[in-house]
């Protein structure tokens, strides 16, 4: 008997271990497993470090703008050699995106680049903030916007308010050379 509960204990404990982690494809694993890969760049940014002018922003774009913490950054860089590899990785990106614990947030092109918001939480709060652009000259770049309190409906307007922001291009100096 004894040894019939210890099975049965040993069981579950296996069982919980492998359902918890094995939820499927995650951006978090997809940065994890491609942050020293070939093609790839990594760079996490605290929001502190974009100096960014917010004396033109709203009471509303203030308070999103400060909910949000750091910024987690993974480039893929396209060239002449790699356009099958890019396919692949954008496949697995988008699949990734698809789950539905992803929640459409907004979609726009911006100057013949496509770029997908995204968010994981309720209609309240946002957990976090996925930005995804592509581009098949330059590769594509995911952006994990990760803070507290932050809103969905003030994130939108946040993402229009940075696309024309002058943000301290030495702070993202790296991420642009990457895709020159």
């Amino acid at each position: 008997m004894n040894r019939t509960v210890t099975h049965i204990i040993l069981a579950l404990i296996i069982t919980v271990t492998l359902v918890s982690c094995n939820d499927g494809a995650s951006l978090q694993r997809y940065f994890v497993d491609h942050q020293e890969s070939k093609n790839f760049m990594t760079q996490d940014i605290p929001i502190s470090m974009l100096k960014i002018d917010e004396t033109k922003f709203t009471n509303e774009q203030k308070e999103a703008y400060n909910s949000v913490k750091r910024l987690n950054f993974l480039g893929y860089k396209a060239n002449q050699t790699n356009e099958e590899t890019l396919k692949v990785e954008l496949e697995k990106v988008k699949t990734i995106l698809s789950n539905g614990k992803y929640k459409d947030l907004v979609e726009f092109s911006d100057r013949g680049n496509k770029v997908i918001v995204k968010y994981i939480g309720n209609d309240e709060e946002a957990d976090e903030v996925v930005v995804f652009g592509s581009s098949k000259e330059l590769g594509f770049g995911i952006v994990r916007v990760l803070g507290d309190d932050m809103s969905p409906d003030k994130m939108v307007t946040l993402v229009s308010i940075l696309q024309s922001a002058q943000v301290d291009k030495g702070q993202v100096q790296d991420i642009m050379n990457f895709f020159n």
